[in-house]
């Protein structure tokens, strides 16, 4: 709201709610540094989702214990032409060091949908949510894809680095997809540029055939992390774009409820860790349900992190 020339009780009654709002922050502090864990001592990892290096400032100032999420696609938008291998890695390194051996997990690029980049000269969609996105773009244009492993895996020499691929929803996908990390590998080998060989290799479960087939997928993958924002939209039915249809996103749905519970357990079956990056995770009223389910880790916007840290305690 912006009230103009406010009168005095309106100014009283907004100084009281900023003043409440320090008060909170204050009361914040003394979870900073603490390790995130349950009144009767289950620990929980607080991650931070970030869009770029600049981000970092701010996950290191709410004190995330690590990246949950770099969405490398933004290094792609706002630009006549792809980014360079060079760009790229000077992004994921920047943050890679600044995290100081913290876990760094970069997605691949995500483009299409609602994230569009005119050069990719992707053809016209009715439903470019349902259309060439995200890692079917990777799988079919190699060489943007190989382009970007090149970077994280160089990026990988300088820290705690996890790869992550988008919108797996076949485990063939995901075969593929590591086939050519495996060639980027012996590439940068054959060159002698350092990188982690061991450099972890995860998914996002964002479609409901990745939550069915999350048994099979934890055979291929090594981590898992939620993607609820989209999980939500296909399981529903409902465009998250559409401000129509509103009403109908339920985030609390008995489903999508299910379905954290279902990839949970057989990502724990697997012996792999599983998160939750998407929306969600920082949704203090699932807080709980997320702990009960299983979940190691929650990766939310920075400014979420010192406040869950501080109900995961109640708990």
């Amino acid at each position: 709201m912006l009230y103009i020339e406010p009168e005095k009780h309106i100014l009283a009654s907004l100084q009281q709610k900023q003043n409440a709002l320090e008060e909170k922050k204050l009361g914040l502090e003394q979870f900073r540094g603490k390790q995130t864990a349950t009144k009767d001592g289950r620990t929980i990892k607080l991650y931070a989702n970030i869009g770029s290096a600049d981000d970092v400032e701010a996950a290191l100032a709410w004190d995330a214990e690590g990246i949950g999420l770099f969405r490398s696609e933004f290094l792609y938008l706002g630009r006549n032409e792809y980014p360079s291998e060079d760009f790229q890695y000077t992004n994921y390194r920047k943050v890679v060091e600044a995290m100081a051996g913290k876990p760094v997990v970069i997605r691949t690029l995500d483009i299409g949908a609602d994230k569009q980049a005119e050069y990719f000269k992707l053809p016209h969609e009715e439903n470019p949510a349902l259309g060439m996105r995200a890692i079917r773009i990777c799988l079919t244009q190699p060489e943007i894809f190989k382009t970007q492993l090149r970077a994280m895996y160089r990026s990988s020499a300088y820290g705690n680095v996890a790869i992550m691929f988008p919108m797996i929803s076949s485990v063939w996908e995901l075969v593929e997809a590591k086939k050519y990390a495996e060639e980027v590998r012996s590439e940068l080998a054959a060159e002698n540029i350092p990188f982690n060989e061991k450099t972890p290799i995860g998914i996002m479960i964002e479609t409901p055939a990745a939550v069915m087939i999350s048994d099979l997928l934890a055979r291929e993958a090594e981590f898992f992390s939620i993607g609820t924002n989209d999980l939500t939209q296909y399981t529903l039915a409902v465009d998250r774009q559409n401000e129509t249809i509103g009403q109908f996103v339920d985030t609390h749905h008995e489903a999508i409820i299910r379905m954290i519970r279902l990839t949970t357990e057989n990502a724990r079956k697997a012996g792999i860790w599983c998160s939750i990056c998407g929306s969600l995770g920082g949704d203090f009223a699932l807080t709980e349900t997320f702990i009960n389910a299983g979940l190691e880790k929650l990766s939310v916007e920075p400014s979420r992190i010192l406040e869950l840290r501080s109900r995961i305690a109640q708990i």
